[in-house]
């Protein structure tokens, strides 16, 4: 869903203070830029301190920074960061990333429209992701979320996160995302077709969530490799 949002927090970047909202996430409001330039991403974290934002801004950075390295340059973008008071006077991480013109998250993509090497083609670039984050598990206990969830607007997302709606998330986490309709993935448009992570965000959780949390990823993995077969002979890929 899309609609213009004028807040403070967007001072550093646009002087009008009117961003269109193209996204959402887990804890995150996706804009663009008038010039369709840059993606700007507002997260949730709201501090009273710039300081305390700043905290946060490195943690994200250096998380980003390795999340890059694990996939891959050719499968990563650059990231941007700042700090920026909101209409309410609170402080908040803000990331900049280039806008990526005509490519399409991969939930969004009709396997069935690409021609066969086209879908060769991607279901080696996702085999290789999966293989680099494997690999950085083993070195780290982390991985990047290659998956991601949206949401409509604020309120929607703040619905999403209530104790109540967890079961709903596990539904949705186990069964129906898979790689190929991943939100945080994008696929870029023909002929280069290479498919790019856009979210570098890390899990800030316990330890022991996020040891479930990657743990039950890396088997999903299998299921997502068998699905990247289908896809590759038939162009079927299962909807959310």
């Amino acid at each position: 869903m899309t609609f213009m949002v004028a807040d403070t927090v967007f001072a550093p970047i646009d002087t009008d203070l009117h961003m269109e909202r193209i996204a959402g996430g887990n804890e995150t409001e996706v804009y663009c830029t008038d010039d369709r330039r840059f993606v700007v991403k507002v997260k949730s974290e709201e501090r009273q301190h710039t300081r305390e934002a700043l905290v946060d801004v490195k943690t994200l950075r250096t998380a980003a920074q390795s999340f890059a390295d694990a996939v891959g340059f050719e499968h990563s973008i650059p990231n941007y960061f700042l700090v920026s008071r909101n209409r309410e006077g609170r402080v908040q991480p803000v990331i900049l990333q280039p806008f990526l013109g005509e490519a399409e998250a991969l939930f969004d993509v009709d396997y069935g429209r690409l021609n066969k090497q086209e879908r060769k083609h991607v279901a080696k670039q996702l085999k290789n992701i999966i293989r680099r984050s494997l690999a950085y598990y083993n070195e780290t206990g982390r991985l990047p979320d290659l998956y991601g969830r949206t949401s409509n607007s604020k309120s929607e997302r703040k619905h999403l996160n209530k104790p109540h709606m967890l079961p709903k998330r596990l539904w949705s986490f186990v069964v129906k995302r898979n790689l190929l309709r991943a939100h945080n993935l994008m696929l870029t448009a023909a002929p280069e077709r290479r498919v790019v992570l856009v979210d570098y965000d890390p899990v800030q959780r316990g330890k022991l969530y996020q040891f479930v949390y990657y743990n039950v990823r890396r088997v999903l993995f299998l299921r997502d490799l068998a699905l990247l077969k289908v896809m590759e002979k038939t162009g079927y890929v299962p909807k959310a």
